[in-house]
């Protein structure tokens, strides 16, 4: 007998609403299953922060996963530090509550948590996945659990959402190293403009201001060496460096949280088999920029949760439609962060033609809806 219909490896947000769009499609709940090495206890403590789109507020809806505490984005301000041109896209222009939102990862487990419970989903946590086997008509799981005897489940589909962190994964077959360091934190400012997020480009990365609560999520993207210099600084030292590199839009930077620092690169194209599938951040790990690798890891779940509902029973037939319904949309998110992640973040004759670049997308109206269409939907 097969144990489950789908066993889902990692309970974040991306597998966890996967289970909860197949039981909102249909799907016997006793027959799929969770799989995380933490707690949910533990997973709804994770500070970090993560930007929403709007297309995945629609998703999270769909599964009563909506609302959460999240601070709305109505303007995105987009600028080239030491250039001519900017592009601001407002929610008013397209017609939309927000263009997105920010929130926690403790945030959406809770709620997603909370979703999966209500619908009945079991979940096995804390378990690890030591390993697994295929064959022609299922997969087997190894799983090893603190304090209990080494055990083995099958199921028909197997789908990885567990992704990890750059530099911890095994290479996917379009990799990039950035070399860039992303430092994180949270920060006040003297004059903040509420509901307005900011994307300044530098020689060194993207630095992105995202409104949460009564101040902003800073994720600075720099060289390893400038990152490794910037951890080191006190508050006062780090928060002028902060200013004289954002600029004076949002007045004085006033305080600063702990920073936290991470490796960035590209790790995409993840291998499926008849039975196994990618989703989320195991699929494609991407660089930050636009934050894109979320709201993706949410599409790959609703289409994934389509298809196997239509094809109940049959994994590689499911399997097989859901490459190629993919294959677009993550093309083009991919191709988008890393272009925005090189091109910008250097010091080539070529930054003032982008300058003005962002200037004629500001002017040219049907260039902003391209760009925030693909930022709130993905490609449909």
């Amino acid at each position: 007998m097969i144990d489950y219909d789908i066993a889902i490896c990692g309970a974040g947000p991306a597998g966890m609403a996967l289970a909860a769009l197949l039981v909102k499609r249909g799907a016997d709940p006793a027959r799929l299953v969770l799989v995380d090495a933490k707690p949910l206890a533990q997973a709804m403590q994770d500070p970090r922060t993560l930007a929403l789109s709007y297309g995945s507020r629609q998703i999270l809806e769909q599964i009563g996963a909506w609302p959460i505490h999240a601070t709305a984005i109505h303007e995105i301000h987009v600028s080239r530090r030491g250039q001519f041109g900017r592009s601001m896209i407002t929610r008013d222009e397209h017609k939309v509550p927000a263009l997105g939102y920010v929130t926690r990862y403790g945030a959406i487990v809770e709620a997603l948590g909370r979703s999966c419970q209500a619908l009945g989903i079991p979940a096995l946590r804390p378990a690890r996945v030591a390993g697994s086997d295929e064959a022609g008509d299922s997969v087997t799981l190894h799983l090893e659990q603190e304090g209990q005897p080494a055990r083995a489940l099958r199921a028909a589909v197997v789908v990885q959402a567990e992704g990890g962190l750059f530099g911890e994964q095994a290479a996917k077959a379009r990799q990039r190293d950035y070399q860039q360091t992303a430092i994180i934190a949270q920060v006040n400012t003297s004059a903040p403009v509420a509901h307005r997020a900011y994307e300044r480009f530098t020689s060194e990365g993207p630095l992105a201001l995202l409104p949460q609560d009564d101040g902003y999520s800073l994720v600075w993207c720099a060289r390893p060496a400038s990152a490794q210099e910037l951890l080191a600084l006190d508050d006062e030292a780090f928060l002028a460096r902060l200013g004289a590199t954002f600029g004076e839009r949002l007045g004085r930077f006033t305080h600063a949280t702990r920073r936290l620092a991470f490796p960035l690169g590209l790790n995409a194209g993840a291998v499926g088999t008849a039975r196994t599938v990618a989703i989320g951040n195991a699929a494609q790990t991407l660089h930050p920029v636009a934050g894109q690798g979320l709201n993706l890891g949410l599409r790959d779940a609703s289409e994934l949760a389509r298809l196997l509902a239509r094809y109940p029973g049959a994994g590689p037939d499911a399997l097989a439609q859901y490459a190629a319904q993919r294959r677009q949309d993550r093309r083009l998110t991919v191709r988008l962060t890393d272009t925005m992640a090189r091109v910008f973040a250097n010091e080539s004759a070529l930054q003032p033609l982008l300058g003005l670049g962002l200037a004629a997308i500001d002017i040219a109206a049907p260039a902003r809806t391209v760009l925030a269409e693909l930022m709130m939907y993905g490609r449909r």
